[in-house]
């Protein structure tokens, strides 16, 4: 007879999220034998997943109304590493293969205040989506909808407040590439980016 796998967290032995929970990757799957399991971070960049020791867990939105195992609404985690393109950890909460197995799809938050403190000229897509997008004439050109991460640079997804419902992407939205040579300055707490931006671009 195997044995049952183990998920140790009590409802109320957890708190709530923070108000500023990010979601900042999901778990894909078990990692060795002994609980560990593997996260594919959002970010190119995964230093947000290091910089807290307390992550958040909910369901994925594909879950079904009553999962094999009830998912631990936070993990305390004891060791997370880069491994390849992966994020390696453990959680006192997990105690085997199966409770890691059980965890799959998981959504990770962690609060946003935990976050690293960014360099000079560096951002947190987080803190670019919802800015409104000015160019150098005070026209509005909508606000960051999202960002695509080509490789060599991000690229701002602008959605336009001219643009109508099911519009084709090329007359929703704006493509910017978030590179000096068009962005002009960035205010977090003006909640603006202004850019040398051309309405015929």
């Amino acid at each position: 007879m195997a044995t049952p796998p183990s998920l140790s967290a009590a409802p109320g032995d957890a708190p709530d999220p923070p108000d500023d929970a990010i979601e900042v990757g999901r778990i894909v799957g078990p990692w060795g034998l002994k609980g560990g399991f593997k996260v594919h971070a959002h970010a190119t960049d995964p230093q947000a997943l290091f910089s807290s020791r307390r992550w958040f867990l909910r369901s994925p939105e594909w879950a079904s109304p009553a999962p094999r195992l009830p998912l631990p609404p936070l993990l305390r985690i004891t060791l997370a590493r880069e491994q390849g393109s992966m994020v390696v950890a453990t959680a006192q909460e997990v105690t085997d293969r199966h409770a890691a197995e059980a965890l799959k799809g998981a959504r990770v938050f962690i609060s946003r205040a935990s976050f690293p403190t960014a360099g000079d000229d560096e951002y947190y897509w987080v803190d670019l989506i919802g800015l409104t997008v000015l160019n150098r004439d005070g026209v509005v050109l909508g606000q960051v909808a999202d960002l695509i991460d080509t490789g060599m640079h991000s690229v701002l997804r602008v959605q336009r407040p001219d643009a109508r419902n099911q519009a084709p992407p090329e007359l929703a939205e704006w493509l910017i590439p978030f590179v000096a040579a068009y962005i002009d300055n960035v205010d977090l707490v003006g909640r603006q980016i202004h850019v040398d931006w051309g309405l015929d671009y």
